[in-house]
């Protein structure tokens, strides 16, 4: 299983750094590295906006799926359908999810993110994945995925 983090990056933030994303992930690797440093935990909070928790699940619980299971519990979720399966921990400033592949994710989660909000950043634990999960700008027509280095 592939485990991934998903941020609310602030407006501001992700105008400026939306074609700069390789910044984004190596900050978040940074952080995730060492959270307790005082200078990333303060970028941390001034890039990132809290969750709406209880928006995001009630969006996934009406959210219109073709044969998907939701089982929710406290501040975790799980998505099941026939061949597809992702659990989700939600937390203050961060989603993190675990999937056999990111094109579960494509089917069952980012659709209902993309609703949420355009300005969400996904960055991969297990390898150099990262990206924004939604329209690449609200005004143009073309998606950003995730991409690997390797």
């Amino acid at each position: 299983m592939d485990v991934y983090s998903i941020y609310w990056i602030k407006e501001e933030i992700a105008d400026h750094y939306f074609y700069k994303s390789d910044y984004l992930y190596r900050f978040f690797k940074a952080y995730e590295a060492e959270p307790n440093r005082p200078d990333l935990a303060a970028q941390f909070a001034f890039i990132t906006k809290d969750l709406l928790k209880e928006k995001i699940m009630q969006d996934m619980l009406n959210f219109p799926y073709d044969d998907v299971t939701i089982h929710r519990k406290h501040h975790h979720i799980e998505l099941v359908a026939s061949k597809n399966y992702i659990t989700l921990h939600m937390y203050e400033k961060h989603i993190k999810f675990l999937c056999p592949s990111l094109h579960d994710a494509e089917k069952l989660l980012f659709p209902v993110l993309k609703q949420f909000h355009p300005y969400l950043f996904i960055v991969g634990r297990n390898q150099y994945n990262y990206g924004w999960i939604s329209l690449a700008k609200p005004t143009t027509n073309y998606e950003q995925v995730l991409y690997s280095l390797l």
